[in-house]
């Protein structure tokens, strides 16, 4: 039986707040024959052990936990540092697990380092796994500007690149920028995009209860569902501005914000300056993505946003790809691939960056368009079963795996 090493930073279960393609791939390649360990860092103290490293077995995969106090609104000194500590420990700890095969998934970018020194000292190949361009997004949002810094970061993921066996991107646009710069590696780059986890979406609901109004008071006409970071790229406060000019016309549209990050406590306090904070804003904790599926299934559309820079759109966010497997419409802030799939297939409605009044006028009236909501709630759920399903996705995760080991 083959062994494969799962290199992913922040490795999440369903029951805990976070992406879990790792997890649900790893159920598929156990299926398939596999074995799984996962090596990871957890801000979680009951797994904070004097021998450093934490292991556990859960749903047939083994998980190595090292307790490093990570959350986003350490400052980026602070998490530079963590990054650093989980490379070191990381590698340590990896020379020791025999495999047949490692998955690095990013971000960070640092995470392939482990993955190149294991292959130089026990010839193990690796796949490398882009879930964000870095480090151009993090260069075109202006959070490295060192020169010197810059070039060492590319020349950090030339490096994976070239070692790896297979390279996997998560969006046709993310292929697109990494083979404009490495163009030599487009034959071994494959794009397998994140997933819509139909089960979990669909088996997880109750119409017997209304969770949403347990947590906000009433029931809403049209509730639009923020479920996700509060960080710099996301650009919340472009949803608050949205809604400072909706509740000028209808007042019904309430917008329901979940997650944590580092700019949630600037965005509540946008919220309050705007005099839409719990009137038409709400702005909760973060739940487990086994909980979500009941908050889309009351809300009328899912949301996915970032800031006005082109290099962004080539996101692969979770927040797409729940929001089609709960069959329900998407709302973007920007172009790129995951416009084109809205257009092409009727899924959900585009806004321009800079909202005005007759871009606002036009979303209302879009609401209450309910024969066309109810289309789209349709062509969602077919979409993701037609496209983004895990079954699929697996299946050609798997036939690259055979052919890197």
């Amino acid at each position: 039986m083959k062994k494969i090493i799962y290199l992913h930073q922040y490795f999440k279960f369903p029951n805990e707040n976070g992406g879990t393609r790792s997890f649900d791939f790893s159920k598929e390649f156990i299926k398939n024959g596999f074995n799984i360990e996962i090596i990871s860092l957890t801000s979680d103290i009951k797994y904070k052990t004097k021998k450093r490293w934490c292991k556990i077995e859960k749903e047939n995969i083994i998980v190595n936990y090292i307790y490093l106090p990570y959350h986003n609104k350490l400052s980026s000194f602070k998490r530079i540092l963590i990054f650093i500590q989980f490379i070191y420990f990381s590698t340590l700890k990896i020379l020791t697990i025999k495999s047949d095969l490692v998955i690095a998934t990013s971000t960070p970018l640092t995470i392939g380092i482990p993955a190149i020194i294991k292959k130089f000292f026990h010839r193990t190949p690796y796949i490398f796994e882009v879930r964000d361009v870095w480090p151009e997004a993090v260069i075109a949002i202006g959070a490295i500007k060192n020169k010197f810094i810059i070039k060492s970061l590319y020349f950090l993921e030339k490096k994976i690149y070239q070692h790896s066996k297979e390279i996997i991107v998560l969006s046709k646009d993310m292929k697109k920028s990494i083979t404009h710069r490495y163009s030599e590696f487009k034959s071994k780059t494959h794009i397998i995009e994140n997933i819509s986890e139909i089960n979990r979406f669909q088996n997880k609901i109750n119409p017997n209860i209304n969770l949403l109004e347990s947590l906000i008071g009433f029931k809403p006409r049209f509730s639009i569902l923020y479920a996700g970071t509060f960080g710099k790229v996301n650009g919340i406060n472009y949803l608050i501005n949205l809604a400072s000019e909706t509740i000028k016309i209808d007042p019904s549209i309430i917008f329901i914000l979940i997650g944590e990050g580092a700019e949630k406590n600037e965005i509540i306090e946008l919220a309050k300056n705007k005099n839409v904070f719990n009137k038409n804003v709400y702005i909760l904790d973060s739940i487990s993505k086994d909980q979500l599926p009941q908050l889309y299934y009351e809300c009328q559309i899912g949301s996915s946003f970032v800031i006005n820079i082109k290099e962004l759109w080539a996101n692969s966010a979770n927040k797409f790809f729940d929001t089609l497997a709960a069959g329900k419409p998407i709302l973007i802030n920007y172009l790129g691939w995951q416009s084109d799939v809205i257009k092409k297939y009727d899924v959900g409605y585009i806004l321009p960056f800079e909202i005005n009044f007759n871009s606002t006028e036009e979303f209302i009236k879009y609401t209450i368009d309910y024969k066309r909501i109810e289309i789209q709630n349709k062509n969602s759920i077919n979409l993701a079963y037609e496209k983004y399903n895990l079954n699929t996705l697996a299946k050609k995760y798997i036939q690259i795996i055979n052919k890197a080991i």
